[in-house]
């Protein structure tokens, strides 16, 4: 399936050098309970070589905007049990420990330049919408860091990931993102999650609910740059 998704619907993996524009990093969701082991239903049950990998590589990311005193936005996936967010399970709920950084990115809470925006949503730019005030801090953080260019890693690369660039690439389209350009996805700092159907209905799930890793991968890297976002896996 994987070979006919990437021979169907192609992507292209390009380069990109963060120092060519004045670019921000953002970081998607790298909180316990989608990257840890076993920290709740949404979490990989066994290590996992994709959602490891992402991990290191946005730590290596990270490490370096902090040092060149580039801006860092990480979002932390954080819910109220009031607040359900179907179809998914009850997930990174605030006060847990689920809805924290992995141990490998905790550093970055006392990053200098990282802003944390914690989100009870799918949808980064919205969890980002202050409901009292309209305010957005996501635009917000783009327009103090006065960025040309953000470049998103996280998870899932087709579900947080994926809305996220989405909803940011139709906010710069209509010069909502003040003077934003690129939207840069680094293809080996994604990861999403693995739930093949036979694993699906073994657990008692529809299998509707089948999720396998590579191909949903592919298929979010393919969605954001049919919108208009540009896929790297190399950087300057």
């Amino acid at each position: 399936m994987l070979d006919a998704l990437r021979n169907t619907l192609p992507v292209a993996l390009g380069g990109f050098d963060p120092a060519s524009m004045r670019t921000g990093l953002v970081i998607v969701d790298e909180v316990n309970g989608f990257a840890k082991v076993g920290c709740g239903p949404l979490a990989p049950q066994a290590p996992n070589a994709q959602v490891d990998a992402m991990v290191d590589e946005t730590d290596r990311l990270a490490r370096r905007f902090v040092d060149e005193g580039w801006p860092v936005a990480a979002f932390l996936d954080s819910h109220h049990p009031d607040r359900p967010e179907p179809p998914y399970p009850p997930h990174c709920i605030a006060g847990t420990g689920a809805d924290e950084l992995v141990a490998d990115l905790k550093w970055l809470e006392d990053g200098p330049g990282v802003a944390l925006i914690r989100k009870d949503c799918i949808n980064g730019f919205v969890g980002a919408i202050d409901p009292a005030t309209g305010a957005n801090r996501i635009t917000g953080w783009i327009a103090d860091g006065d960025l040309e260019a953000v470049l998103v890693v996280g998870i899932c690369t087709d579900i947080c990931v994926m809305d996220f660039v989405l909803t940011l690439l139709s906010a710069r389209n209509h010069g909502l993102a003040g003077r934003l350009a690129e939207i840069v996805v680094h293809e080996p700092g994604c990861a999403t999650y693995d739930l093949p159907k036979d694993v699906a209905l073994s657990l008692g799930l529809p299998e509707t609910a089948a999720h396998p890793q590579a191909e949903a991968h592919h298929m979010g890297l393919y969605m954001m740059a049919s919108r208009g976002a540009r896929l790297v896996d190399r950087l300057g």
